[in-house]
């Protein structure tokens, strides 16, 4: 499905990716953790194109994605969709407009600039909404909701491209832990519902080990761990952390953990 083949990225003397190897065989959930800078979100902006690999192949059913450019590039990059710690949502727009926008590769320059959209589109956008909790907040403008309501509606917009992967950059990162839980609870289920690969960089320990299927640690552009929740040991957190680290970062609050256990139950 997805084969990261020596995947190499360097800026200037810094080696962010260093000989990166990952196969991904069917759709899963994913998480990616290491400590700041150890190469996490530049392997998601290479996995959507948003930047470009000194070396390597990243295969995707057969085809170098690294390859492609013009309107092969846009294509790919709308069956890989991306979520952003910050959002990345257009403030004065209303919510509904926000979610269209997923619609940008695959529409009219005109139409964008004017929001000329369909009824089956709207129609569309508004079941996504709802899908995710957030359709009483379709006219708002996207400025006036909460971190969360905000981190859905750009989950929102990402399924509106029907997407085959999806990647998540820290995606609870600046959430509280209620909300951090209600986002991972949605990305679990658009995996475990609509059958897709979602990929996801983590910011701690115990997220990865309740969501995840599988687990990549990276350290130094290096990929220091591949396998199970249930083989995240704290041993191996400290290979992939740093012996010296003290988990402050890569341990969550209780509200999560405990709030995640009672939706689970």
């Amino acid at each position: 499905m997805l084969d990261l083949k020596d995947v190499t990225r360097r800026f200037g003397a810094r080696m962010a990716l260093d000989r990166v190897n990952v196969a991904i065989n069917k759709p899963a959930f994913i998480g990616i953790i290491g400590r700041s800078g150890a190469g996490k979100s530049t392997l998601l902006r290479l996995l959507n194109r948003l930047t470009d690999a000194t070396s390597g192949e990243i295969l995707f059913e057969g085809r170098d994605v690294l390859q492609l450019t013009g309107a092969a590039k846009r294509a790919w990059q709308g069956d890989c969709a991306m979520i952003f710690q910050q959002f990345n949502l257009v403030p004065r727009l209303d919510v509904c407009a926000n979610v269209l926008h997923g619609l940008l590769s695959k529409r009219s320059t005109v139409s964008t600039i004017f929001n000329l959209w369909s009824a089956s589109d709207i129609d569309h956008a508004l079941a996504i909404l709802e899908r995710l909790g957030v359709a009483e907040h379709a006219a708002k403008r996207a400025e006036a909701l909460s971190g969360g309501q905000q981190q859905r509606v750009a989950i929102a917009r990402a399924l509106m491209q029907d997407p085959k992967i999806i990647l998540a950059d820290e995606p609870i990162a600046s959430l509280d832990p209620m909300n951090a839980q209600i986002v991972m609870d949605t990305l679990r289920r658009i995996h475990d519902e609509d059958g897709r690969l979602v990929i996801a960089n983590l910011h701690t320990l115990d997220t990865a080990r309740h969501y995840c299927d599988r687990v990549i640690g990276m350290r130094d552009g290096r990929i220091v761990f591949d396998g199970t929740p249930a083989q995240l040991t704290t041993g191996v957190a400290r290979d992939i952390y740093g012996a010296d680290h003290t988990f402050s970062e890569a341990t969550t609050s209780t509200a999560i953990d405990t709030g995640r256990k009672t939706v689970a139950a």
